[in-house]
């Protein structure tokens, strides 16, 4: 039986999806389907990355319920209480969202990763909303009138409530992943030479259409 979500969400690449690929990068052994990441060169089976997800999906939505009732139990006036339970729901949810998204994904195999790696994409997508909650862009039914507590909360225990729900070790945030980093600036430097290279080829179709158009 083909295993999914509690949404009814399918793996993404499913036993008879990977037995259909003729992808290099996915290869097999004894233990089943596997890739080396490209991020961080590990060996990932499917099984393990997926098994994962739904050991987060399991442990999330008991959390989510769970802080449901705390929050509809506690007196408005407790507004550092509430506060704290409105920031973990925030990011119990954030995690969840994550984990549908990638679970269900087949467009590429960049979304199959360790579990450490995963949970520092979550890390970055929780601050991203963060930030965005801090802007008003975004409408959420657990802010207060007063968002500044719950966004402090957010910003407090955002990576611990990743490590506990992810059941990573303390040290597995303990630096960002430096892949992440370098794409970010290896990025930057494709962009500026893409950039410095259109206005030179510019300047040479000004001066000289002849060689503009051999370089063409």
């Amino acid at each position: 039986m083909e295993k999914t979500l509690s949404l009814g969400i399918k793996r993404g690449f499913s036993e008879e999806k990977l037995r259909k690929t003729h992808e290099p990068i996915v290869k097999k052994d004894t233990e089943g389907y596997y890739l080396c990441t490209v991020n961080e060169g590990a060996k990932v089976y499917f099984e393990d990355f997926y098994t994962f997800l739904e050991g987060v999906e399991r442990r999330s939505l008991s959390e989510l319920k769970g802080l449901k009732e705390k929050i509809e139990r506690c007196y408005e006036k407790r507004e550092e209480t509430r506060a704290y339970y409105c920031a973990r729901k925030i990011i119990v949810e954030v995690i969840l969202k994550n984990v549908y998204g990638y679970y269900g994904d087949d467009s590429t195999f960049g979304v199959i990763m360790t579990p450490w790696c995963f949970g520092t994409v979550v890390l970055e997508k929780i601050e991203i909303y963060k930030e965005r909650l801090s802007r008003g862009e975004l409408p959420d039914v657990n802010l207060p009138e007063n968002p500044y507590l719950v966004l402090r909360y957010i910003d407090e225990i955002y990576k611990k409530t990743v490590l506990d729900l992810f059941e990573l070790p303390l040290e597995a945030f303990s630096i960002k992943w430096q892949y992440t980093d370098l794409l970010k600036r290896l990025g930057g430097l494709f962009s500026d030479a893409y950039a410095n290279l259109t206005d030179i080829l510019a300047l040479i179709k000004e001066y000289d259409p002849d060689l503009s158009d051999q370089l063409a």
